[in-house]
């Protein structure tokens, strides 16, 4: 399949997975969203792929969220982005995110959804969904941090730097942006010796372990009751208005 909005490499048995709106610091539109699904289930069913890492394009941005301007426009935008990003969750395989600028909302998301984080000094994080009336990261944030920070987190909707984040377990090691995609690639490398069907196993057992999946469940149910709301609808509105030319953390 030809992407417009993501590039896929394979290397060896690892998938290399660029997200590729550079300008629009690499915010998902609708059609990227539909690319990673359809990219996502490609691989997920090609045995030769044993692990992947994914990335932004560029040097500020892993994933800005979603495109705030088309999803003001379109309801539609937001919902398959969340497919999209939750579909990084279900993934089988181990999946390494190489944060090579900030992550802001879903992008945060879709990076929080890789099972290991590998950031740049200049990654950032932000899980602005109280900003704009949706609940953001609740579901997944717990797990790895711990409760009480999760919840300054999600309920202050701060920014989250790289050294604060390595130190809270947010990220598994801060690494130098030239150097940030080789290493994921080493360690997507050496996961992808291994068994693979003790890895998916694992990987199973675990996310089963801490109940992810209801929690996932219930914060996209939260969401869609909460899209209804006058609430949200103002602080969406509010929020796409403020978009010139730049892409906003959005949820």
């Amino acid at each position: 399949m030809e992407y417009k909005r993501i590039r896929l490499e394979t290397v060896g048995h690892v998938a290399l997975l660029y997200l590729c709106r550079p300008h629009r610091h690499n915010a998902i539109d609708l059609l990227m969203a539909r690319e990673l699904l359809a990219a996502l289930g490609h691989l997920a069913e090609d045995a030769s792929v044993r692990a992947m890492v994914v990335t932004g394009e560029g040097e500020r941005a892993f994933c800005a969220g979603a495109d705030m301007a088309e999803a003001a426009a379109d309801p539609q935008v937001g919902t398959t982005v969340v497919r999209a990003v939750g579909e990084v969750l279900r993934f089988p395989k181990p999946v390494v995110a190489a944060v090579n600028g900030y992550a802001y909302g879903a992008g945060a998301i879709l990076a929080i959804y890789c099972d290991l984080r590998l950031a740049c000094p200049e990654a950032r994080f932000r899980f602005p969904g109280a900003e704009y009336g949706l609940v953001t990261g609740a579901a997944h944030l717990p797990r790895l941090i711990g409760l009480g920070r999760a919840k300054e987190i999600v309920f202050t909707a701060r920014v989250v730097e790289a050294h604060e984040a390595l130190e809270m377990g947010l990220v598994n090691r801060i690494v130098p942006k030239d150097q940030l995609v080789a290493q994921a690639l080493a360690l997507a490398h050496h996961m992808a010796s291994l068994s693979p069907q003790a890895l998916a196993a694992a990987k199973e057992v675990m996310d089963l372990s801490l109940g992810v999946w209801e929690a996932v469940q219930r914060e996209a149910h939260v969401n869609q009751q909460l899209r209804l709301g006058q609430d949200y609808q103002s602080r969406f509105r509010q929020a796409s208005q403020r978009v010139t030319g730049r892409q906003p953390p959005v949820p």
